[in-house]
């Protein structure tokens, strides 16, 4: 009788998936594909049904396209009860209840938890409040930001040479607007790329007019009697006329809900195992609560099961589809989530791609084509294996590199294919900055090791 309640729950019961963007409406579609029949329920805080946020920063920028019209297709028709405009405020593990902002409460079987992450705002709240200040994360924040590029502002100011804020720069220059890149770091995307290739992208910028102003910091956000932004204050003294500041500083986990409930959940994300399951905060992994997307921090066994946090879209998606597997099949049918981390963006005319985990990287080696050329594969290297690989302007070879990293192939890697420019093709230090300094946009956090010591061999369903 128990064994048929449980299949009853599998099947049927109420999941509820808090956080309606593209994890949340990923595993809503996979749970429907996959047979779940009973009652779902998608909690968002924002208005509106899910839509895409990488274009966010690119084509919408550049008027290629609308800010309200970035929805995510319904790949499948998903049957469900939509909680939006309204937060999820607390969580009782022990009832099975999510609490809202409203006062509501929505009881569940099981619970996916995909809320995802938030743009961090400027710290000083009176100087965040000028009008001109704009962050980059909503739908809303695009269509404010578009509409005063178009009015054609003086000049824009960029807190953060991070990829977002990089991406904003590009598109103010292609738009003939002027602009100022500050960066903490010494160069733009060293958090996700290091110093080297953030040499090439620093060249880049400023190549294409960009005020690249690095080894700064921004100490105040200066307004006029109106209440609008006018300049910006920088550590090493010096002021810079603005009237639109963006603030691109990286991101917060949408975790604060859930202090109290006894998961294990904090600002660096919701911890949990390989199957999306959540762990408790005394490390004991739950069974009817899983998690997806950018809030998440699981272990990887390709990356001696250290544990990541992704901020990439694939993985989002991936991981949502693993989850709601995962919540509806038994133990044995479970499988774990082994995407491997890839990201791309485009900027000043390059389209810079990436697989692996390159913070990961102690050295770096360029295989094919030139830095100084800005058409090239880095590979990075880590206690002798191959953990990632980036090109800029030269895809052809990044599938290989994938299979390296899934092989855990050997680095320095010797290839007959490989080019023999000038360079040399000697590993050199990858220079990222220390850890425990801030950097600005990394798109994957390193955050702790599993206990687990146990070997585990990759085999990705190739189609």
């Amino acid at each position: 009788m128990a064994v048929d309640h449980v299949e009853w729950l599998r099947r049927e019961g109420r999941i509820v998936v808090v956080g309606a963007s593209l994890a949340g409406l990923r595993a809503a579609e996979t749970l429907r594909a996959e047979g779940f029949a009973g009652e779902l329920t998608l909690i968002g805080d924002e208005p509106h049904e899910p839509y895409d946020r990488p274009p966010l920063s690119k084509s919408v920028l550049l008027g290629k396209a609308s800010p309200l019209h970035t929805e995510l297709p319904h790949r499948w028709e998903i049957d469900a009860k939509w909680r939006l405009g309204v937060a999820a405020s607390g969580l009782d593990l022990t009832a099975k209840r999510v609490r809202l902002a409203d006062g509501d409460e929505v009881e569940y079987d099981r619970l996916l938890i995909a809320t995802g992450v938030r743009a961090r705002p400027w710290a000083k709240e009176e100087e965040a409040r000028l009008e001109g200040v704009f962050l980059l994360r909503t739908r809303e924040d695009a269509a404010g930001l578009v509409h005063r590029l178009k009015a054609g502002p003086r000049r824009v100011f960029v807190i953060g040479a991070g990829f977002a804020g990089s991406e904003v720069a590009s598109a103010c220059r292609e738009m003939g607007i002027p602009v100022t890149l500050a960066e903490r770091a010494g160069a733009p995307l060293v958090g996700a790329l290091g110093g080297v290739v953030g040499a090439v992208a620093a060249d880049l910028a400023t190549e294409n007019g960009v005020d690249l102003r690095t080894h700064v910091t921004v100490t105040a956000l200066e307004g006029d009697a109106a209440g609008r932004v006018r300049a910006v204050h920088l550590s090493d003294e010096s002021v810079v006329e603005a009237d639109v500041v963006v603030v691109s500083l990286g991101s917060l986990r949408n975790t604060e809900w859930l202090a109290g409930s006894g998961l294990g959940a904090g600002p660096r994300g919701i911890a949990c195992d390989a199957g999306c399951r959540a762990f408790d905060f005394r490390g004991i992994v739950t069974d009817d609560v899983f998690v997806a997307g950018d809030v998440a921090r699981s272990p990887h066994a390709l990356f001696g099961y250290q544990f990541l946090s992704l901020e990439h879209w694939g993985n989002a998606v991936a991981q949502a589809e693993t989850a709601a597997h995962n919540m509806i099949s038994h133990g044995a049918d479970r499988r774990p989530h082994l995407w491997m981390p890839a990201f791309w963006s485009s900027m000043f005319g390059v389209n810079i791609k990436s697989v692996g985990v390159p913070p990961m990287g102690e050295q770096l080696v360029i295989t094919q084509g030139s830095l100084a050329e800005r058409r090239f594969v880095g590979v990075y290297g880590c206690q002798g294996r191959v953990v990632a690989a980036v090109t800029f302007d030269n895809t052809r070879w990044l599938e290989f590199y994938q299979r390296q990293i899934e092989q855990g192939a050997p680095f320095p890697v010797e290839y007959p294919t490989m080019d023999r420019r000038p360079e040399g093709r000697q590993p050199v230090d990858a220079q990222f900055p220390d850890p425990s300094l801030p950097t600005h946009g990394p798109m994957v956090t390193l955050s702790g090791y599993s206990p687990a010591d146990q070997q585990l061999v990759f085999h990705p369903a190739r189609h």
